[in-house]
């Protein structure tokens, strides 16, 4: 099938882009150190941003207001802007070239602690006084009854983690020198040397592959993640 003389289909097909990908590029290494990497910070942020969220949402104390300015405020600072000091106190640390330091600046989230907080806000504060009237207490109620009515918000804070920092450039290249640490993004640098040009093949390919996981991730939890943007109902 041509179209101007520019064939739209291969005349034959090839998948040893496919193999070379995923051989010279280390790619299963790479999602493998991925996964760890991503999972964990995604772990790390909801521990972080859950309770942080409920306690802005909820919880009076003095500065609320002052403290959560500051969150939004976190929220005008590029990643970019804060790379190299990062950088530079992860390897005063000794961190350097580990997955620790792909993990450590991204324990909390500014944006999370925003989208869910936004969300609680939408709770029945009398939801919340019928359940510390049948005796849970501050923990209790967070695990009981604003977690399981807030679903909606952590699902698409999640899926968000997840495709930030699966994707993420900018960091593991400061950050990460041995190859065998490397993340999929990095893994396929090695098909763009400037000295041997760029192989689109095997860049494609590679490319294809480290996207599939995030697009497979995307159609399973598509309602759960246009139910969090647009609020999401409480559970009955």
């Amino acid at each position: 099938m041509t179209l101007s003389g520019i064939e739209l289909l291969p005349g034959s097909w090839d998948l040893s882009n496919f193999s070379r990908a995923w051989t010279e590029g280390n790619i299963g290494r790479a999602m493998f150190n991925g996964a760890i990497v991503t999972l964990a910070i995604l772990a790390c942020q909801l521990v972080t941003c859950i309770p942080a969220a409920y306690a802005f949402a909820k919880v009076p104390f003095p500065g609320r207001g002052f403290a959560f300015a500051a969150v939004i405020a976190c929220l005008l600072v590029p990643t970019q802007a804060n790379a190299m000091p990062t950088y530079l106190g992860i390897s005063a640390m000794g961190l350097s070239n580990t997955l620790t330091a792909l993990i450590l600046p991204f324990v909390s989230s500014a944006f999370g602690i925003f989208l869910m907080r936004q969300h609680m806000m939408t709770i029945p504060d009398a939801l919340l006084e019928a359940a510390r009237a049948d005796g849970l207490g501050t923990f209790s109620t967070l695990l009981r009854v604003v977690v399981p009515a807030s679903m909606p918000s952590i699902a698409t804070f999640s899926i968000f983690s997840i495709f930030v920092h699966w994707n993420d450039y900018l960091w593991p290249l400061l950050a990460i020198r041995s190859r065998d640490l490397q993340t999929p993004p990095l893994a396929l640098s090695v098909f763009q040397e400037i000295e041997t040009g760029q192989d689109y093949g095997a860049l494609a390919a590679g490319a294809l592959i480290i996207t599939l996981p995030i697009v497979l991730l995307y159609i399973f939890a598509q309602r759960s993640f246009e139910a969090g943007l647009g609020g999401g109902e409480l559970p009955g």
